[in-house]
């Protein structure tokens, strides 16, 4: 007896079942024998990995407007209104919205969440609270948790002693913002100190790094430098670099080549990226993303993150990883198949890459960690923005959603789950 049947599946393009027992992926293959405690009629729907949310702010969610709206739309204004507003912060308000949040998620399909929290706070408080929240929320989702020093490591007083604080208290991935930094030379000296504290704690590194317009923002060089000189390549992360997609090419060709010898990860946040950058240009408008397209290319490791949801630098949003996706395949002008198929392993295997994830995939033997997405393949899912059907973890099923379905004029028109239908 099974303790979960997934009938009539699509994993990697093949037609099968997918059986489960004791919380592990015990076979694949179609026409599997024996009965389950629980069958599901998959109808050709497309079976893939969890979700991953490689880049995101818990501890900010949920805030927007809170205690006043974003109105330049800048980064910068987003700070200033996050200084202001952390001030208020209690541990049930940080709890209660990050954790209604992670709910969202789950119900979409996101199993992993990597949240980057500030601690320039003496007190750490929001620091604390996700830490508790961690525990409470294990048993159906795996959260990571980046000390993030939002108002910088060398400028802000005391802050590299906080974030060494943050890592003795739990967190599990060292954070820095160098170009938020007073100077340059201040931001080198903060790549400098975020990996000496890594490596004291055996800790991966993501930094936010170069989310800016300017040109001359270069801190991406200096990450990969120290990253190549540790040989801690694998266990980096990039996030934002959105200043790579101002420099010019010559200079980009270069640091390619520099980039690809390091091996480290990229997470862009195309939704947010697009909205908060190019804010100073007036006509052309710069697309404010890093370059996706070019790094996929170069085979380097690139995720797709949501980074805020409703919240001072961002006022929409749902945590619905196939939004980030969807963004990509349109402002980085990846619109082949092959390169749609690429975006939404950038919130699948590519994310989970970049968090460490070990036990992650659809194979025999692994855990049994899936969902069932509204739609026959990645393409289809990314096209329609397909709802995500079932939700499982460790062989259970944690959601459930219907898709909406369409008549007119009595007849149906929804894409079918095995192919598009009349109005796919």
């Amino acid at each position: 007896m099974y303790q979960l049947l997934i009938r009539g599946a699509r994993v990697d393009g093949d037609l099968v079942d997918v059986a489960v027992a004791d919380g592990r992926i015990a076979e694949i293959g179609p026409g599997i024998a024996g009965a389950a405690e629980r069958e599901v009629q998959a109808g050709g729907r497309l079976l893939s990995p969890p979700f991953v949310e490689p880049h995101i702010h818990l501890d900010s969610t949920l805030t927007a407007g809170d205690p006043r709206p974003n109105r330049s739309g800048t980064l910068f204004e987003g700070i200033e209104i996050w200084s202001e507003r952390k001030r208020r912060l209690t541990r049930e308000d940080v709890i209660s919205r990050a954790e209604e949040l992670l709910r969202w998620q789950a119900a979409q399909g996101v199993l992993h969440v990597r949240t980057h929290v500030d601690v320039t706070d003496p007190e750490l408080l929001a620091l604390e609270a996700l830490l508790e929240l961690k525990e409470s929320v294990g048993d159906w989702m795996d959260l990571q948790i980046v000390a993030f020093p939002q108002e910088g490591v060398s400028s802000y007083p005391g802050g590299a002693e906080l974030l060494e604080e943050a890592l003795r208290l739990g967190a599990d991935v060292v954070g820095g913002i160098p170009h938020y930094e007073h100077t340059r030379e201040m931001g080198v000296a903060s790549v400098e100190e975020c990996f000496r504290i890594a490596e004291k704690y055996d800790r991966p590194v993501d930094l936010h790094c170069d989310e800016t317009d300017d040109p001359g923002s270069r801190f991406l060089e200096v990450m990969a430098s120290e990253a190549l000189r540790r040989d801690w390549g694998p266990r980096v992360t990039a996030s934002h670099t959105t200043a790579f997609g101002s420099y010019d090419d010559a200079y980009a060709a270069k640091l390619m080549g520099l980039l690809t010898r390091s091996r480290i990860h990229f997470v862009a946040n195309p939704l947010i990226n697009i909205t908060l950058q190019g804010r100073f240009d007036s006509y052309p408008k710069r697309r404010g993303i890093t370059r996706v397209k070019e790094l996929w290319q170069n085979g380097l490791n690139v995720a797709l993150g949501s980074d805020n949801v409703m919240d001072p630098w961002y006022p929409l949003g749902t945590g619905n990883m196939l939004q980030p996706a969807h963004m990509a395949v349109h402002a980085c002008h990846m619109t082949s198949r092959e390169e749609v198929e690429a975006c939404f392993s950038m919130v699948t295997r590519g994310a989970a890459d970049a968090l460490g994830l070990q036990d992650y995939g659809i194979v025999e033997g692994g855990s049994a960690d899936f969902v069932l997405v509204d739609a026959p393949d990645e393409w289809e899912a990314i096209r329609r923005l397909a709802t995500t059907t079932l939700v499982v973890k460790s062989g259970r099923v944690i959601a459930e959603t219907s898709p909406a379905r369409t008549s007119l004029f009595g007849e149906s028109i929804e894409p079918a789950p095995g192919g598009a239908g009349s109005g796919g």
